[in-house]
């Protein structure tokens, strides 16, 4: 009995240690810069390459849609002498639903849910979760209770440079990457192989 005592005493104070110095640990913090590792991916840029082009034929098809209208309406202006009335509202109606559809393919283009938000969803986000993906496993392997990302909305006034985890991230997705190219050329090899053999 009395063993037990002593055991459970023992087994007691060893737990009160073992919280009291992982409670005097304090918080492990670390952040990334989201920005500065998507510039660091190769596959970040090429999407953001294509966003752009998509970004200015875009562009490019509303100034042409704007000169068009432009043209319609000195037309009308110049015919406006021999023009009747009737044709004058109608001719300013077409002119009028023209504008119109300007504005809706605007909006289609760079609304709230246009084409350019679908595709940078579309092409970035894949990316964003596969960073998001490593950060966890980095925080988790180094015990970071935080990390906070330093191009956020979030305000971080200081932040000391022995906490950004964003290379160490960058790192990660270049092996990821490296792995995923030597498969594929592994790959290719055995199916390459397979056709002689054929």
């Amino acid at each position: 009995m009395k063993y037990k005592l002593q055991q459970s005493l023992f087994f007691s104070i060893a737990m009160l240690f073992s919280v009291l110095s992982h409670s005097q640990r304090g918080n492990r913090v670390g952040y990334i810069d989201m920005d500065y590792i998507l510039e660091s991916v190769e596959e970040y840029n090429k999407a953001s390459d294509l966003l752009d082009k998509n970004i200015e034929n875009w562009k490019k098809e509303i100034e042409l849609k704007k000169l068009e209208l432009e043209q319609i309406q000195d037309q009308l202006n110049a015919e406006r002498i021999i023009l009747t009335p009737e044709l004058i509202s109608d001719r300013e109606l077409e002119i009028q639903d023209f504008a119109s559809d300007i504005i809706l393919l605007q909006e289609k283009r760079f609304g709230p849910n246009g084409d350019m938000i679908v595709q940078r969803s579309k092409l970035i986000q894949p990316l964003q979760d596969q960073v998001m993906t490593l950060v966890k496993q980095v925080a988790e392997e180094k015990k970071y209770d935080f990390i906070f990302d330093r191009s956020s909305t979030a305000t971080m006034l200081y932040s000391a440079k022995n906490y950004d985890i964003s290379d160490l991230v960058i790192k990660r997705i270049n092996r990821q990457q490296k792995i995923q190219k030597r498969k594929e050329q592994i790959e290719a090899l055995k199916s390459k192989a397979s056709s002689i053999k054929n």
